[in-house]
C-alpha cells in the first residue's frame, strides 16, 4: 500500500487553499478528513455528480471524465510532491472522477447511485489484479488517478452484470 501509516504532512485547510492544484486534489476539502477520506471523497463525488447531471447527460459526464482526469493527474502529482507523498490519502480527486464515471454508467435512481458507490469503494480498497499491481508500480499523479479508473471499471462490469436489479 502506497498510504503510510502516519503521513509526513497532514494537510490543513491552510494548505489546501494556498494552491488551486491542493483544493482540487484534496476535494474540495473533503480528503481533509481524518478517517477514511477515500470514502469521504467517494461520497463529495455525489452532490458534485448531481450538479453535472442536471446541466449534462451521463454520457457527456463519461466524457468530461477524460479531461477531469488530466486534471487530476495535474493536481494530484502537485499536492503529492507538496505533501512528500506521492499517493498521499488525502488526494481524493481520483476517487471523484472514478465515482462520476461509475455514476454515468447507473440509473439516476438512490438505489442506481447507492450501487455505484458501493461497488466503487469495493473495487477501491480491494484492489484486485490488475489494480494493484498499478497501484504498486505507477507513481506520481498518473499513478494516484489510474488505479480509480480501474476500480470504476471493475464497478463499471459487475454493475453492468447486475443491470437487472438496478431497474
Amino acid at each position: 500500500m502506497t498510504h503510510p501509516a502516519t503521513p509526513l504532512v497532514r494537510p490543513t485547510a491552510r494548505f489546501m487553499l494556498a494552491h488551486p492544484a491542493h483544493f482540487i486534489a484534496l476535494g474540495f476539502g473533503s480528503g481533509l478528513a481524518r478517517r477514511a477520506p477515500g470514502t469521504w471523497g467517494t461520497l463529495a463525488a455525489l452532490p458534485l455528480y448531481g450538479l453535472l447531471v442536471a446541466l449534462l447527460s451521463p454520457l457527456a459526464i463519461a466524457l468530461l471524465c477524460i479531461p477531469a482526469f488530466g486534471l487530476g493527474w495535474w493536481a494530484a502529482s502537485r499536492t503529492g510532491r507538496a505533501l512528500g507523498v506521492h499517493d498521499h490519502g488525502g488526494i481524493v480527486v481520483d476517487e471523484i472522477v472514478a465515482t462520476w464515471l461509475v455514476l454515468a454508467s447507473v440509473p439516476l435512481t438512490w438505489q442506481g447511485w447507492l450501487a455505484a458507490f458501493a461497488a466503487f469503494r469495493l473495487f477501491d480498497i480491494l484492489k484486485p489484479w490488475p489494480i494493484r499491481w498499478f497501484d504498486r508500480k505507477v507513481h506520481g499523479g498518473f499513478g494516484v488517478m489510474l488505479d480509480d479508473i480501474l476500480a470504476a471499471g471493475y464497478a463499471i462490469a459487475v454493475l453492468w452484470l447486475m443491470r437487472g436489479w438496478l431497474g
